[in-house]
């Protein structure tokens, strides 16, 4: 039995179903990213683990014990939500020290001891007597975390805890989100729709799509052999074309641009080039089947190449790359 075992969950709203018969198993100290579009279900399973909603049908096993029907209260975890949640008539230590000031058996030096330590851990001692509306985003989810973790808990729940920040600051929390719970290697399940979030962050990803898992692997599993023609388009870009009555993928960098056309080999039309920095991407539609294909090509190559709106090119799709997902009728 995993750390976390969630069994045949399913939830429903009236008439509405928002997890369907759901079953996935999370090791103890694993970071595990919840990935899908919204209304996938994906935030109703974080809470059902939570405890914040009860299951309709199904069980919830958190470290071999049923918590199927146990309060929040009794769940030992600690969470993250997309508004931070901090008081805003408390300093960042005193949000910290919230939660301590409940455990009646721990003194007041241990609990001093664990603020320090929690802000120590997410650096943010030089902003301990700030409040929340003195602090960056960044610096408001920092002090977030510091107090889920504050506890101890047993688990960490972190439900889209980047997607109100810019970009830039979203790339930096990433990392520091990712080091710290390697750091201290509590089990992490992370809600998010951003599919770079999961890829860069989660050692498994589970990924959603109406009411049920769709996938479960590693990062570049689900990249690389996407299980569903979902999985394939949700993550990355994909190609998608018919062969011998199959559908077929193949991701833009898998592509080939060849200076002459062999057996089997595609031309296309250039409808557009766009610069992405460390690649190029080709715009083109396929001249046997006007299908839209997408070329990613190493920058550093492109300008040895004519493309150009307008320009024809050949094209070699090979056969290893090509996913198979479905047959024809």
């Amino acid at each position: 039995m995993s750390f976390l075992d969630i069994r045949n969950v399913t939830k429903r709203y009236g008439a509405q179903t928002v997890l369907n018969n759901v079953s996935a198993g999370i090791e103890q100290g694993e970071f595990v990213c919840i990935l899908g579009p919204s209304g996938c279900g994906k935030t109703t399973l974080l809470r059902v683990i939570a405890g914040l909603e009860t299951a309709d049908a199904g069980q919830v096993f958190i470290d071999r014990r049923d918590c199927t029907f146990l309060p929040p209260s009794k769940r030992d975890f600690g969470i993250v939500f997309q508004s931070y949640a901090l008081f805003p008539n408390m300093t960042v230590r005193e949000n910290i020290m919230f939660g301590l000031r409940q455990k009646k058996e721990m003194t007041q030096s241990v609990r001093e001891k664990k603020v320090h330590e929690m802000l120590d851990l997410v650096e943010m001692d030089e902003h301990c007597n700030k409040y929340p509306r003195q602090l960056s985003g960044g610096q408001q989810q920092r002090t977030a975390i510091a107090r889920a973790l504050a506890l101890s808990p047993s688990y960490l729940l972190l439900d889209e805890p980047l997607s109100a920040l810019d970009a830039k600051v979203r790339a930096k929390l990433r990392t520091e989100i990712r080091a710290l719970q390697r750091k201290i290697g509590i089990t992490t399940i992370m809600v998010t729709h951003d599919q770079e979030e999961a890829l860069t962050m989660a050692d498994r990803i589970m990924v959603m799509n109406r009411a049920v898992i769709e996938q479960v692997g590693k990062p570049g599993e689900i990249y690389n052999t996407p299980a569903t023609r979902f999985v394939a388009d949700f993550i990355g870009t994909m190609n998608f074309y018919t062969d011998g009555g199959a559908t077929r993928g193949i991701r833009p960098e898998k592509i080939r641009v060849v200076s002459k056309a062999e057996a089997h080999d595609i031309k296309v039309q250039v409808r557009d080039v766009e610069f992405k920095g460390a690649f190029t991407r080709i715009y083109s539609v396929a001249h046997n089947t006007n299908n839209e294909i997408f070329i990613d090509v190493p920058s550093d190559r492109i300008d040895g190449m004519r493309v150009e709106p307008d320009a024809v090119l050949c094209l070699q799709i090979p056969g290893e790359h090509a996913i198979i997902y479905s047959m024809a009728g």
